[in-house]
């Protein structure tokens, strides 16, 4: 017993520990984006939602991957080691969830600069409609997993990660390869392209805060479905048991006109 409680509350500090550091480094990033940095020389204050709507993209696409890696995982594993499967697909839904919520992040913080910047909320640019169809990819994922009933949720999210991970190439490349009304990329873009010196200090304790939030909320989602994995294998097995014992019962029954 002993054994079991201990890794559970070592986990459960080193959880804790996680949790303050990333609510302290969000912290650091809001003020160093809204009180530290300089207003954008173009846009003015509304350009300081580059520091949320930037590291929501690129987080976007890397969480996306880890879906598609441990999707592949499941498939290949599913037949030959059914619990490093379960662990598999408790990585999958836990990285498409994470996933939905950075590409929203994005969607809206991008719509609400558009309107200032451009005057409409929206445009079907071709950076605009990949990520759009990146997140519809991702629900689409979660309403499989949750609503069909057919009880291969797993293999059906797995094939649909897959659409969602080619998906990924074009919403980074996009704007490299087509002309669009979306910016040209900040880093790697043309002569102009990059980040002020000033600006930067905000910009990477952002990426950072960002980056170990989503990681806490991964690590405590797959806590989450391993527990349901494991609430949902002992409600079978306590099904199959009493389905047993009925089935014994009913075969010890004392045959009838034998009294003699």
């Amino acid at each position: 017993m002993q054994e079991t409680v201990q890794p559970k509350r070592t986990a459960l500090i080193f959880g804790l520990v996680w949790l303050t550091l990333t609510i302290v480094v969000l912290i650091i990033g809001f003020r160093e984006a809204i009180f530290i940095s300089p207003a954008d020389a173009e846009q003015g204050n509304v350009g300081r939602i580059f520091y949320w709507h930037v590291p929501s993209a690129m987080l976007g696409l890397v969480f996306p991957y880890i879906n598609f890696i441990a999707s592949v995982a499941f498939l290949y594993f599913r037949t030959r080691n059914p619990s490093a499967a379960l662990t598999a697909d408790a990585w999958a839904v836990a990285a498409a969830e994470v996933s939905v919520v950075f590409a929203s992040i994005c969607l809206v913080t991008g719509m609400l600069w558009g309107r200032v910047e451009w005057g409409i909320w929206w445009t079907w640019d071709w950076r605009l409609t990949s990520e759009l169809l990146l997140w519809l990819l991702y629900v689409a994922y979660l309403m499989t997993r949750r609503l069909s009933t057919t009880g291969q949720t797993s293999t059906l999210g797995a094939i649909i990660s897959v659409f969602a991970a080619l998906d990924v190439p074009l919403v980074y490349f996009s704007i490299r390869w087509f002309r669009t009304q979306h910016p040209s990329p900040v880093f790697g873009g043309d002569a102009d392209s990059g980040l002020d010196k000033s600006m930067v200090p905000a910009f990477l304790w952002n990426v950072l805060a960002w980056t170990l939030w989503g990681i806490f909320i991964l690590a405590f989602r797959i806590a989450v479905e391993k527990r349901r994995q494991r609430v949902e294998q002992a409600a079978v097995l306590r099904s199959l048991e009493s389905d047993l014992d009925n089935f014994n019962l009913g075969g010890q029954q004392p045959e009838r006109g034998n009294a003699f």
